[in-house]
């Protein structure tokens, strides 16, 4: 114990070998004889009575019959991290309640090693997730950074299953490479596992999933689904508006302030947007056929049977293509291009849903957001973390993990522990 007149400094504990065991192969774990021996290392312990310890050891290096002269296996450590396992693991719990710089002074350690401790744990997760009993996958993009160029899109692999919904793969770009390289990263033996797909109907998604999931149940989102309702319906009044303010402004007041009351359920509406609402729908413009059109689709969702819910789409699709609105002719050009995986909604029987998939990427926007943000997006190990973004496919109900402080005391919580440590 290192001592000055303020109290103790730090404890360092000697290790010596036990002179009748052979030191072991760090790569094989085969017993080996002796070689030679390093200089003296430290390694960073967890702290006893709240000062800080360290292990003093002069590794061994032992000639492995197939490995040749490599240093012994050292069981307190990982590689040639200058902290022990047990301290990665004490400073990765103490990471999901307090921030990296505060776990990294409280412990009198640095930021660097609360960093490096968070890594370790964060492979430790990946290297031991269990991927059984996946039988339901969500597909979906995010959009992260400033613009739409292609690098600024992340194609991420939900599970969706009622009894687990975490993140399975994360990669960058939205293209048909990216989804090859997610689904063989999940294994053969999971994808032919798949009963039931989720996804939007961006094209190179579609492809993908039916060559290599086919036996799946395709179902689309009727989230985005919406999302394109709305859409067109916003279109379509923006459009109205411009023609009406050209011709006279009191014409034009009939649209004010009402581009949110258009986009919600009609049965949200109340109390003076709804009397404007009926005033407009009497109106019987182009934004009140576009915003009924709207309306009447969500009885959609309603039937029960695949039969008559495809006879009151191809009844919506018909309607639409006479309503001589190019916007809502288009949301119906595309739903009857994608009519059977649409359908398919109703054969899963409400059994796979993808509300999980826009909730999680919910909480990566706002992890990202109480990040401040990020510039890049780096996948070599041992990047700079304070200038990179590395999101991290881990163990649990929500992975991701850029580095930084505030994204992996979310998502820590989540990450098994390592048993021993």
């Amino acid at each position: 114990m290192h001592c000055s007149p303020e109290g103790p400094q730090s404890i360092e504990i000697t290790l010596v070998p036990h002179g009748g065991i052979r030191g072991r192969c760090s790569r094989c774990r085969q017993p080996a004889p002796g070689y030679d021996r390093l200089p003296q290392r430290r390694w960073l312990f967890v702290p006893l009575w709240g000062i800080p310890t360290h292990f003093c050891y002069a590794p061994r290096r032992v000639e492995c019959a197939e490995h040749g002269v490599v240093v012994e296996h050292i069981p307190w450590s990982d590689g040639k991290r200058p902290v022990t396992c047990a301290m990665m693991g004490f400073l990765a719990r103490w990471a999901r309640r307090l921030s990296w710089r505060e776990t990294a002074r409280t412990f009198q350690t640095s930021w660097e090693a609360v960093y490096r401790s968070v890594e370790w744990f964060v492979e430790w997760g990946l290297a031991h997730r269990e991927l059984r009993g996946v039988e339901s996958i969500g597909v979906d993009e995010i959009h992260w950074g400033r613009g739409l160029r292609a690098d600024n899109f992340l194609t991420v692999i939900y599970q969706i299953d009622a009894h687990c919904r975490r993140l399975l793969w994360v990669g960058r770009r939205r293209s048909q490479a990216t989804l090859r390289r997610g689904l063989k990263a999940l294994g053969p033996e999971v994808v032919k596992g798949l009963r039931f797909v989720c996804s939007d109907m961006w094209k190179p998604y579609l492809q993908v999933i039916a060559a290599q999931a086919g036996q799946a149940l395709h179902v689309l989102d009727r989230f985005h689904i919406t999302s394109h309702l709305n859409q067109a319906v916003d279109q379509v009044r923006r459009a109205e508006s411009t023609r009406l303010r050209a011709k006279s402004k009191k014409a034009a007041q009939r649209l004010k302030h009402m581009r949110w009351a258009l986009l919600r359920r009609g049965s949200r509406v109340r109390g003076r947007v709804r009397q404007k609402l009926n005033a407009l729908l009497a109106s019987k413009l182009a934004t009140a056929r576009a915003w009924d059109l709207k309306e009447t689709f969500s009885y959609f969702w309603k039937y029960k049977s695949v039969i008559w819910a495809g006879g009151f789409l191809d009844y919506w699709c018909a309607r639409a293509m006479r309503s001589r609105l190019e916007p809502m002719k288009k949301v119906a050009r595309m739903l009857r291009a994608h009519e059977p995986l649409i359908l398919n909604w109703f054969r899963a029987k409400g059994e796979i849903s993808n509300g999980a998939v826009e909730g999680l990427n919910n909480k990566i926007r706002v992890v990202t957001r109480r990040s401040y943000g990020f510039r890049t997006y780096l996948r070599v190990p041992g990047s700079n973390p304070s200038v990179s973004l590395r999101f991290r496919d881990l163990y649990g109900p929500v992975i991701a993990l850029p580095c930084a402080q505030g994204v992996a005391q979310q998502f820590l919580n989540f990450l098994p522990l390592p048993q021993g440590q």
